[in-house]
């Protein structure tokens, strides 16, 4: 009996933002659908525009299981995580442990197919990059959303998230935050184009 599958299943109990008052709570397993697609369209636009050769759906996997190992560490607050060099780095470790045991948790003849989804692999440097962009965009569309219903508690998460993005300097993650991040400020009737009541 192998318990990957069902461990995964749980990753929709995790919940993300728990230092903060949340309009709207949001678990790992919804935050990895989305840096999934979103991973996979950064890495479209990186191949499309910036000349690289990235497999894009390589990166929509990496995207989709980045955070899995969350259901054995749980969600870390970024504030504890990243607080001083020691505490960031004894926490890859644990997160290296939890891949890992997940990773034994499948029949010895597919382990190979995830250990490259759970585990950098010499070259997959920009493949991760893009994912880590993901996941800093994905951040930054939950904060827009809390904004917009109100809570301001997102506000500065909001500013330094933005700056973070900028900071890591990827025309990729430009082109999406120029050509994309405006639609999600729209209602649904105007993301179908239909344009409002002036009366």
């Amino acid at each position: 009996m192998y318990s990957f599958f069902a461990m995964m299943a749980r990753m929709k109990y995790i919940e993300r933002w728990s230092l903060m008052r949340n309009s709207r709570n949001e678990n790992i397993s919804e935050h990895s659908l989305e840096v999934a697609m979103l991973a996979h369209g950064l890495a479209i636009i990186s191949n499309e525009k910036c000349g690289n050769h990235l497999d894009v759906n390589q990166i929509a996997l990496m995207g989709l299981y980045h955070d899995a190992n969350e259901i054995i560490t749980g969600d870390m607050p970024t504030p504890v995580k990243y607080y001083d060099e020691d505490i960031k780095e004894a926490y890859k470790r644990v997160e290296n442990v939890a891949n890992h045991t997940m990773i034994n948790k499948l029949p010895d003849y597919m382990q190979d197919y995830y250990r490259p989804v759970f585990f950098p692999q010499e070259g997959s440097e920009d493949a991760w990059r893009i994912v880590k962009a993901a996941d800093k965009l994905s951040a930054l569309i939950k904060c827009m959303e809390e904004l917009q219903s109100g809570n301001q508690e997102f506000a500065t998460a909001k500013e330094s998230i933005a700056e973070g993005l900028r900071e890591m300097n990827m025309p990729e993650v430009t082109l999406f935050m120029e050509e994309f991040l405006p639609a999600y400020n729209l209602t649904l009737d105007e993301l179908q184009g239909k344009k409002k009541d002036k009366s």
